[in-house]
This record gives structure tokens, sequence and C-alpha cells, in this order.
């Protein structure tokens, strides 16, 4: 009897306990789900494993459990396909439930994971993809990178400013070179300055020597150049180089993402004495850069330098970090979006804001390539400060 009533209650100890772990399982918040886009294969993976580092970085710092939840990444590669952020955004939503999208590298990759986080109302904070009307029919999305005409419009101002009285411009003909080389005209010659040609070479052109020649004919102060980073800086460089431009002093003005810092050893010397404009370097002067610096060649892989994809993957961590914990772990779409307008951080690269348009607000610079300590970096010397995405001034 005694053996019986003891085998009886242990069994009902053991059903109330398994009771109660299973009750407060119940309880417990379930996993906050992230996804996110990146280049993760291919000849561009260098920005997925420096999105990482940057994601790791923030995450050791600040810890994974935001109010309660645990964050979890689901990493998804793009290719740079817009067909596969579409495919991979429906089934993020639909089957992983995620509450939050994030990434995002191209303009036509953000168009697409669009036409899914509109009607299911799941907020995309986007880390590139810098064409300026990507936002226009995405009202679940915030810019956290930067905008094309951000950063050219006021460098066209600042050129003109600076003495280059004539330039010939060079630049892609897809979107953001279009809108680069529009933006640039503009507010260049608007400044006073005179623009002596162009020319709009196709996207895979491999071969920059007859646009270059043309820009020698021209006899300009300066060449402005936009092109897309693969494959392109060092073609124009070549071209440049063999024409004798440099000799000349003929001076290089392009945008940032040209000499960004993971492609600096690859165009070696000839980059030196650039001028770009830009959101970032690795080289800004801060407290907060120099600690993000340190941390993220601490765990990214060998080759990888902290640059513009980075650091705002590190934002847009922060931010997350924000809206779940402003919103004690539950994330209402509305809510969030309420919120992000008007987010203000101070950043690796500077303060930031988010605007009532969903538009980063920020700091652009005038840098130059230097090389300091025997290692190539874009120093910045002159600053435009908190820009919207137009290229204005925020007062």
């Amino acid at each position: 009897m005694s053996r019986i009533g003891f085998t009886c209650g242990t069994l009902l100890a053991l059903s109330l306990l398994a009771s109660s772990a299973a009750a407060s399982w119940a309880d417990e918040p379930t996993p906050l789900k992230i996804g996110w886009f990146g280049f993760y294969s291919g000849a561009a993976a260098a920005g997925g494993q420096e999105t990482d580092a940057a994601i790791k970085v923030y995450m050791q710092q600040h810890g994974d459990v935001v109010a309660g939840r645990k964050i979890e990444i689901l990493k998804r590669d793009t290719q740079g396909q817009a067909d596969i952020v579409r495919k991979e955004a429906a089934e993020l939503v639909s089957r992983d439930k995620v509450e939050l999208m994030a990434g995002i590298t191209l303009t036509p990759e953000a168009f697409a994971a669009a036409t899914v986080s509109t009607p299911a109302k799941v907020p995309v904070l986007i880390v590139n993809a810098a064409t300026t009307s990507v936002l226009t029919n995405a009202p679940y999305m915030a810019r956290f990178g930067f905008t094309t005409g951000q950063a050219v419009a006021p460098f066209g101002t600042w050129a003109a400013k600076h003495g280059y009285k004539s330039v010939y411009a060079i630049y892609t003909d897809y979107g953001p070179g279009l809108e680069a080389g529009r933006v640039f005209k503009q507010t260049y010659t608007a400044a006073g300055g005179t623009i002596v040609g162009e020319v709009k070479p196709p996207f895979t052109t491999p071969d920059y020597s007859a646009y270059v020649q043309r820009a020698k004919d021209a006899n300009p102060q300066a060449i402005f150049i936009f092109a897309p980073a693969a494959g392109h800086p060092i073609a124009f460089l070549k071209a440049y180089k063999d024409a004798g431009l440099d000799e000349q002093h003929v001076q290089v003005l392009a945008t940032g993402d040209l000499t960004d810092e993971n492609s600096l050893d690859q165009l070696g010397d000839a980059s030196l004495g650039m001028i770009t404009v830009f959101d970032y370097s690795e080289a800004h002067d801060s407290a907060l850069n120099r600690a993000f610096v340190k941390a993220l060649y601490a765990v990214a892989p060998p080759g990888i330098r902290p640059e513009f994809g980075g650091v705002a993957a590190y934002d847009v961590m922060n931010a997350i970090y924000t809206l779940v914990a402003a919103q004690n772990g539950i994330i209402d779409p509305d809510k969030t979006m309420a919120i992000i307008k008007g987010m203000h951080f101070e950043s690796p690269r500077g303060p930031i804001a988010i605007d009532q348009n969903r538009d980063i607000v920020q700091n652009i610079y005038i840098r130059k390539v230097e090389k300091i300590d025997g290692k190539l970096q874009n120093v910045e010397f002159d600053t435009i400060p908190m820009v919207n995405d137009l290229g204005d001034p925020v007062k």
C-alpha cells in the first residue's frame, strides 16, 4: 500500500510540476524574428560578411534579448535579384512570421520587398537602396542608408564654390547614375560651374578609355564620375592615368561608393588624391566610430573593412532595439512607423535622424583618399551638416 501510495504521489507531483513548467513556457514571449536581406554569395559576398559582422558587434554590445524577447535574425541571400527578394519576403511573412524585415542593397530589391511589406504591414528598415523614390509607395519602409541625391546635391554646390569652374561629367546609364548626373549638373551649374561635356557609359562598360579621352579633349578642371563599384572604378582610374590626366592635375570628383573601404586596396595608389562625397568613412573621427571600427575588425573575416553598409546595418540594429523597447516587445506596424518618424541618435558616422517622410537625415562629408600609416583611407576634410534625402540642409 505504502509503495503504491508513494508511486501515485510521486506521479502526481511530477504531473503538477510538468503542468507548471508548461504554463511557464507558454507565458514566455516568442522570439522576435527579423528577416534580413543581403549579398551572401558571389562577387559581392563581402557586403554580406560585413553586415553580419556589424550585426554581431551590436548584439555583443547590447545582448540578444529586448523587452523579454529574444532577437532572431533570419538571413536571406538576395543574389542581387528582385524576384528572389519578392519570393523570400513572402515566405518570411507567411511561413516564418517575421515581424520586421531589414537589409536590402539594391533599388530593385527595395521595390520588390515593398510589394510584400505594404499589404502585409511588415516594416522594412533599409540599409542601402539609394534611389530617392524608393519610399514613395512603400508606407512601411524607412531608409537608414543614404540617397544618391543626398550626397550629390551638396557636392555640386561644394565643387563650384571651391574653385572647380569646369567639369566633365561621366555617369552610368542606369537609374542611380542618371539621378546622380542630373542632380550634380543642376546644383553645380546653379552655383556657377560649367559642364563642358558629359557621357553616359552603359552599365556593363569594362573600358573607360574612349570616355576619358572625350573628357581630356574638353580640357576640364575636374571630372565628376558616378559608376557602379564592381569593376568600374579600376577601369576608370586605369584610363585616367593612361590618358595622363593625373599629370595634368585634372581632379577626380566622385561619390564615395567608388572608394568604399573594401575596394581601396584593390584600387591601390591610383586612388590617391581622389575627392569623394559620402555619409561615412572608416577614418571618421569620433569615439563611437573608433569603438565600432575596433569591434568590427575583431569579429569580421580577414580582409573585411568597415564601410557605409556595415555602419548602416549597425544603425538599423540600434533602431530595431529602440522600437522593441518602446513597445514593450509588442511590434505594432503603425506604431512602429510612427516611432521611426522623428527617431534620432548618434551613429558611428555622426548624428542621424529619420524625418516624417521616413528618410535619413545626416551629415555629408567631403573626403580625400590619403595613405595613413601605410593604409589607404577616405580622410574627411569638410562637412555639410544634417542633409535630407533631397540634398537640402535641415535647419
